[in-house]
């Protein structure tokens, strides 16, 4: 029978390693600058106001798996400070989705379990306005750090955070009210945070945090606050084109749940065919062809230490999935979501379902773009994917 322990693939994923920490690195820069770049487009011909807000929040861990119960100890507090540039109308897509704010965000979130530690993150976010610009809606995506990971010797219990680097993510809906005294404003709210690592490196459970929040904010050189811009745009729908095809190159680095297996590279490729509706949105179908080793791997382990299982250690590693889709626009980008079945799927991992979050900003008209997403099985992510493709 053929052996397979942790020690004899160490000199193999030593370098896939070195390779996963780098893309992760390069995940959450590069989201942060597609977004930065999506951003500061609209801010090319004017400048705008600078307003900054700072919360206090207090809140609970939801327990979205039960493996995570023992974390979950206390009620976590925190600060979020925020800084958000206006929009005012310079740019079109500014006057379709009702003059949002962009801007970037810092968090720090005490956990209050000695195993989770503490958690540091700073985004780029989005603010979109309702109710007379009284209701805000938020999102916001960068880097969180961890201060006390899963460790084998110092810390086996934190089973949610793998690794110093995660995905920060949060989302947000405040009642607020600005400018009411000399700049000063308040707002009150409710927000969730996401960490996680995307499975770049075991064990990844996650946390989320779902908190209330209230604070103050303050608009700099409020006396000079300018007047929305309106004009005349043509119709959403005159936006609408004819089907369109795409192919897309997707790569990244993942390990399966089995601590200490070993990250390897992982390759994906999309074609899809794609119908723009109007201005904002895109509907897309297509196909997912998956090459996953971590997933040989993962059977190669079980063969051995499950031979309960059945598995001759040979079972096909690759997957084939269909996917519908929409593209959400805001200028050259496009937030994406896809949920997807597996066609082909002859080891059964997770479940037959996937789905798809991420971001993808044009390059070069509406034909070359590059893409970050996170790949998950409901709310198990997968993976981290980085894409570049094309769209004919």
């Amino acid at each position: 029978m053929r052996k397979m322990t942790v020690e004899n693939r160490q000199n193999e994923t030593s370098f896939f390693a070195i390779f996963a920490t780098l893309k992760m690195r390069t995940f959450y820069f590069s989201f942060v600058a597609l977004f930065f770049s999506f951003s500061t487009s609209s801010q090319e011909e004017a400048k705008t106001p600078l307003s900054v807000e700072a919360d206090f929040f207090y809140g609970n861990i939801w327990e979205h798996n039960p493996e995570i119960q023992h974390l979950i100890t206390d009620h976590p507090t925190g600060f979020h400070v925020a800084f958000n540039f206006k929009s005012f109308g310079v740019k079109e897509w500014e006057r379709r989705y009702n003059y949002p704010d962009w801007g970037f965000s810092a968090v720090f979130q005490n956990m209050q379990n000695k195993h989770l530690g503490e958690v540091v993150g700073v985004y780029s976010h989005i603010n979109w306005y309702l109710l007379n610009r009284h209701l805000v809606l938020g999102v916001g995506q960068g880097i969180g750090y961890a201060s006390n990971p899963y460790d084998s010797q110092r810390n086996y219990q934190n089973n949610a955070y793998g690794s110093h680097l995660m995905a920060a993510t949060f989302f947000r809906g405040n009642y607020i009210r600005e400018n009411i005294w000399n700049g000063f404003g308040f707002q009150i709210g409710m927000t969730i945070f996401h960490y996680s690592n995307g499975n770049l490196k075991a064990p990844n459970k996650s946390t989320n945090t779902v908190a209330l929040n209230a604070g103050v904010n303050y608009i700099f050189d409020s006396e000079n606050f300018p007047e929305y811009r309106f004009e005349n745009d043509s119709l959403s729908r005159t936006y609408a084109e004819p089907i369109c095809f795409s192919f897309e190159f997707r790569s990244g680095a993942n390990e399966s749940d089995v601590i200490g297996i070993g990250r390897r590279p992982f390759y994906i490729f999309s074609a899809f065919a794609d119908k723009r509706i109007n201005y904002k949105s895109t509907f897309q179908a297509g196909v997912d062809f998956f090459v996953m080793p971590f997933l040989k791997d993962y059977i190669e382990y079980r063969s051995v230490a499950y031979p309960e299982d059945g598995l001759s250690g040979n079972e096909d590693y690759k997957r084939v999935g269909v996917f519908v889709g929409h593209e959400w626009r805001f200028n050259r980008v496009a937030m994406i979501a896809q949920l997807g079945y597996y066609v082909y799927y002859p080891f059964d991992y997770e479940n037959r379902i996937y789905n798809r979050l991420g971001i993808k900003r044009y390059l070069m008209g509406d034909n070359l773009y590059a893409s970050v997403g996170v790949k998950a099985h409901w709310a198990k992510a997968e993976a981290v994917e980085f894409g570049i493709g094309y769209r004919l």
